[in-house]
């Protein structure tokens, strides 16, 4: 059995260390590895390698088409468990693309994963758009979930679900990250909080931007608006440090 991984280079994982960039984990040291696909598609996600291949006319900001063959790769469960293994970090943050899309093989990857390192920290960061099977929630001790506001240009219904955003509210271990390109957003982000109940301390809103200029410019604003309205503000770390690259 086997999961499909986002590439580095052709025929090479996305499996790497480095520090965690956003959300309530940054700044720890992590080993990620980023899984390929996922059923929405942002207009400036900066990932578009894992989900827009040839074919794939979904809009996005670089009109960028990526060959499949190139930015995928089949790896064994086994495989990436040990590869995963072989880093000496106590974290590991799962990422896509959207990881829960390959939850039965990623469920049995952690498995044997936690034979391999015990007391190993797990993140799953996921849209929240798809539900969890029971016997997977057990393996993760926390998970980043960014719902796409209407900025990101996936029609509502598909990207803001009720019935699943409202259940994620519900689990003591789920933190909350919304992408903030404009001063509008946070009405829409304050909508959603009070429709399904997201506690304040656990709402994250950071800055959209692959550039450190773009970031600080959105931070200044975004900062001011985080604390007037109770929420927790995330920086985006990796890009300030290595910029907008993979494998960091």
């Amino acid at each position: 059995m086997a999961l499909v991984l986002a590439t580095v280079n052709p025929g090479e994982p996305e499996i790497f260390a480095s520090l965690q960039g956003e959300g309530p984990s940054i700044g720890r040291p992590s080993v990620f590895v980023r899984l390929s696909r996922c059923n929405l598609a942002c207009r400036w996600c900066d990932t578009a390698y894992t989900w827009r291949f040839e074919g794939d006319n979904r809009p996005h900001r670089d009109e960028i088409a990526f060959e499949r063959q190139t930015n995928q790769v089949s790896l064994d469960e086994a495989e990436v468990a040990a590869r995963i293994g072989s880093h000496a970090v106590d974290r590991l943050v799962i990422t896509g693309g959207e990881p829960l899309l390959q939850a039965p093989a990623l469920e049995r990857m952690l498995r044997e994963l936690k034979h391999l390192r015990p007391g190993l920290h797990v993140e799953v960061e996921t849209n929240g758009t798809v539900p969890v099977p029971a016997s997977f929630a057990p393996l993760v001790d926390q998970w980043n979930v960014s719902p796409k506001l209407s900025h990101s240009g996936n029609p509502a219904d598909l990207a803001l679900p009720p019935e699943r955003l409202g259940k994620w509210p519900e689990i003591p271990e789920a933190y909350f990250k919304f992408v903030i390109a404009e001063p509008a957003d946070c009405d829409e982000v304050s909508a959603l909080a009070e429709r399904h109940g997201i506690d304040p301390a656990r709402l994250f809103v950071m800055p959209e931007g692959t550039d450190s200029e773009t970031l600080r410019a959105r931070s200044k604003w975004l900062a001011e608006e985080a604390l007037r309205r109770g929420w927790r503000f995330t920086d985006r770390l990796h890009i300030h440090l290595y910029g907008d690259t993979r494998g960091t």
